[in-house]
């Protein structure tokens, strides 16, 4: 397969001095409990500003409550949008985001992103995207799906367009399984997301 070339991180807002914004999305695995600490922990980032795309499954594993930035689905697409002259928030998020990091990205939503399918906000989001801005994923699901062969074809897509796997980790599942498919743990993911930040020039340390 040909790999999408590999692009120099760039980021408009380090250029005008301004703080650096991070698009997480969050997909329907066990993994979104997690969101409330993810997102805790990018925060504590000086100068980052951070928003969220959820899917709506996701939503079964988290309390909005507990999100302490800005949350959008899919009805907040179709509410903004009444006219020809109405903002797109797909392309709205696109435009304002550094880097977008995908935590947890499930089975599901894999395949759709692999097969270019965009069929709520947050694919629709991932199909606009700029390819000259980082795109960070974290793969999770039962080891079973883990294992199929067609997750390594669609990871290695994914790759293809020029996007950055956390690979996922061999744990006891929720599910009582024990084996490859867990989500990479927060510090590691947060670890990631300073590194690029790093390479920008962005200090990561108040």
């Amino acid at each position: 397969m040909n790999r999408a070339p590999h692009l120099q991180p760039q980021c408009p807002a380090v250029a005008a001095q301004k703080n650096v914004h991070i698009l997480v999305g969050v997909t329907g695995s066990v993994a979104a409990l997690k969101l409330p600490l993810l997102v805790t922990e990018l925060l504590k980032i000086p100068g980052l500003e951070v928003q969220v795309v959820t899917t709506d499954r996701a939503k079964h594993f988290y309390s909005p409550q507990e999100i302490p930035v800005t949350l959008y689905s899919d009805v907040d697409e179709w509410q903004l949008w009444k006219g020809r002259t109405d903002p797109v928030l797909h392309i709205d998020l696109r435009r304002w985001a550094d880097l977008m990091l995908v935590a947890p990205l499930d089975a599901n939503t894999l395949a759709k992103i692999a097969n270019g399918i965009c069929d709520n906000l947050l694919t629709c989001v991932i199909r606009a995207w700029d390819l000259s801005k980082p795109l960070l994923f974290c793969p999770a699901m039962n080891t079973a799906m883990w294992e199929h062969p067609i997750t390594a074809r669609q990871i290695e897509q994914l790759k293809g367009f020029g996007y950055t796997e956390i690979s996922c980790i061999v744990k006891k599942l929720v599910c009582g399984d024990e084996g490859r498919g867990a989500m990479a743990e927060v510090p590691t993911i947060v670890g990631k997301v300073k590194a690029i930040l790093l390479e920008w020039g962005v200090p990561v340390q108040s």
